[in-house]
Parts: structure tokens; C-alpha cells; sequence
């Protein structure tokens, strides 16, 4: 049997949220709703739609490599030069860029003891290590963060909102922070989820891209813009640090199809609205719920809430497959007696704490 690079069968594989098709066939459902992977439930807009229908014919071209047309519509959304952005196959695919860059064996990185699987994947892929901080009140504290950072930290992965627990560290804390940090550490801050924020005090992170070399910002396609099949999101960052990641990056990682949905997605003001509406009146019909049934959650600044059901997340999870309603069991998030439930419709969130209280 070949023998594999000794770090690879230590690790994880990442675990996806349970598809609707295996509920509906290995339960015999014929209605199954599934608030496990924040994605968006009202779909995407109909212009990435109309775009798409549009550009079929097209199919048997490569894609634009250097993603030119969404590239200059982006940074004249968000106000930054071109040279400024990377694109990849979901966030994902920057996250493990980032390590392939950046991490040598014997290097460190700082990451959340609850947060997003993937940056631990991509650092101990290249033989690194991480180092966990824990989190207060659910909440990155990155004056431990600080405290944490020792000669061989190489990357430090901050997500903010966090996933799984949603909540957001503020602008200032954010400022003074990657103001102390050493040059030499890159600084990586995902933002996957933050068109879904309303704290005022949350950071306008993109804004210190030019005054610091050392941080890159992520965002996504997949989440509020409801993209999530075509796998787009980008980074941020100061364009040596863009040069670098190219130099890494698969040819045509990006395909047509996703470019399409992407650059109309991003003329759809109107769409993005409803979205942020439809989230804020689930999320406040979801605190009521878990309020009324005596279950403690964690207040969230995303498309999630994650609630304590005081019992094995596993078997309520479970339980609640028979009911077709698919949500994440917190126990891959070390979190045993959460559950994290993506805020739907509000047909599917009534659906889902009728279940909910039969269940328990």
C-alpha cells in the first residue's frame, strides 16, 4: 500500500451538512428542510439567474483566469484598486492558498478553540501547528489573542462574525490589536457573514487593507448573495500578497458560471435587502421561541443562531430528521449540547421549532 505523508491520516475530514437527499431517502420524506449550512433561504437573486440562463452557450470556453470583469465590478464596490483582490473556489480554496504560501513545517498559527474547521486543516496540511485560544462569552478575545503570539507565529485566522457562535468582535478592539501585532505575522479575517451584520460597533475592516501589509480580508458568494453551488469567494489584501497567492493558485479556479452569477448578483441591491430582512425577523422570532421554551442561545450577528438543548446535540439531531428538518449537531464544533440552526424562512423556522418542541 503507498504510504502517505504522515500528517494526512491525522486529520479530519470535513464534514458537510447532511444533504436533502440522503433525509428524503433513508427516512422516505418527501418534504425535508435543511438549516445546517447557512445558506441563504431565499435562493439567490433572479438577475444571477437570468445571467446564468443567459450564458449557457458559452459553456465550452475556459473560464476568464484572471476574473476581469468581476474583478473591476468588486473593487469598484468595495473601493479598492484591482490589484487588490483574489479570487478562489469558495473561501476555502484562499484559506488553504494562505497556508500554502505562508506555513513551513515547525510554524504556528493562532485560531479559535470554536471556530471554522478549515484554517487547522490548511495549516497542519503544510506541517504546521495550531495553537487554540480560548473564546470569552463566546466571543474572539484577541487580547489573548496577543498573548498567545510566540516567535514562530506565522498566521493568525480571525472570523468574524464567528462560526459557529455568531457574535463579532468591535472596530476598536480590531484596530489596536492588528496594530500591536508584529509585521511579520499575516493577519487573516473572515468575513463570510458580514452583510448579515447590524452591531454598529462592528470593524469596516477593508479600510485598514492599505494601512497594514500584514492582513488579508475574506468574504464569499456563498452566503447572503446565495451562491453557494458555484463556489466564489475573494480576499482583500495588499497586491504582493495577491502576487504570491497567484503564483499558487489552480489555473481557472473560478468557473464561468460562478463570474456570471457573481458580477449580476452584485447590481442586485433590492435582493440583498429582502435578505437581511427576512434574517433579522427569523432571528427575532427564533430568540422568542428559545425564550419560551426556557433554552439558552447565543445572540448572533449572522444567518445562525446556535441554542443550548441541555442534551446530546447527536440524538436531537437525530430526532429531528425524522421530522425533516436537518440542523447541525455542536458536538464538531466542541460544543456537545448546542445545536447550530440557520435562520430560514419564516414557514421553515416555525417548522422547525414545532419540531423542536416535540422532540424535546
Amino acid at each position: 500500500m503507498l504510504k502517505p505523508r504522515n500528517v494526512v491520516p491525522k486529520m479530519q475530514p470535513y464534514i458537510p451538512g447532511k444533504p436533502i437527499s440522503d433525509v428524503k431517502r433513508e427516512l422516505g420524506l418527501q418534504n425535508v428542510i435543511k438549516l445546517a449550512s447557512n445558506e441563504n433561504p431565499l435562493g439567490c437573486s433572479p438577475l444571477a439567474k437570468k445571467a446564468v440562463q443567459d450564458m449557457v452557450d458559452d459553456l465550452a470556453l475556459y473560464p476568464d483566469g484572471n476574473c476581469t470583469e468581476l474583478r473591476y465590478a468588486l473593487s469598484e464596490n468595495l473601493d479598492v484598486a484591482p490589484e487588490q483582490l483574489i479570487f478562489g473556489n469558495g473561501s476555502d480554496e484562499i484559506v488553504e492558498m494562505i497556508s500554502h504560501v505562508y506555513i513551513e513545517p515547525g510554524d504556528e498559527a493562532l485560531i479559535g478553540d470554536v471556530t471554522f474547521s478549515r484554517y487547522q486543516a490548511s495549516v497542519e496540511l503544510m506541517g504546521g501547528s495550531c495553537k487554540e485560544v480560548p473564546l470569552k462569552n463566546h466571543t474572539f478575545d484577541l487580547d489573548a489573542f496577543y498573548n498567545a503570539i510566540t516567535d514562530k507565529t506565522k498566521i493568525i485566522w480571525l472570523c468574524n462574525p464567528n462560526n459557529p457562535t455568531g457574535t463579532v468582535y468591535h472596530a476598536v478592539t480590531q484596530l489596536e490589536f492588528i496594530s500591536a501585532v508584529p509585521k511579520n505575522i499575516l493577519v487573516v479575517i473572515d468575513e463570510a457573514y458580514n452583510e448579515y451584520v447590524t452591531d454598529p460597533l462592528y470593524p469596516e475592516t477593508i479600510n485598514l487593507v492599505d494601512r497594514f501589509d500584514n492582513v488579508i480580508v475574506l468574504r464569499t458568494f456563498s452566503k447572503i448573495y446565495g451562491l453557494a453551488s458555484l463556489r466564489l469567494g475573494y480576499g482583500v489584501t495588499n497586491p504582493e500578497i495577491v502576487d504570491l497567492l497567484n503564483r499558487i493558485r489552480e489555473p481557472f479556479n473560478v468557473n464561468s458560471v460562478a463570474q456570471t452569477a457573481a458580477l449580476a448578483a452584485l447590481k442586485d441591491k433590492d435582493f440583498l435587502q429582502k435578505s437581511k430582512k427576512n434574517n433579522e425577523s427569523g432571528k427575532k422570532y427564533l430568540y422568542n421561541a428559545f425564550e419560551e421554551m426556557g433554552l439558552e442561545y447565543i445572540p448572533t450577528q449572522a444567518n445562525f443562531i446556535m441554542v443550548n438543548i441541555g442534551r446530546d446535540s447527536r440524538q436531537i439531531f437525530s430526532e429531528l430528521l425524522k421530522y425533516g428538518i436537518i440542523v447541525r449537531s455542536g458536538d464538531i464544533f466542541k460544543m456537545d449540547n448546542w445545536l447550530r440552526v440557520t435562520i430560514g424562512t419564516p414557514e421553515q423556522n416555525q417548522a422547525f421549532i414545532n419540531a423542536l418542541k416535540k422532540v424535546l
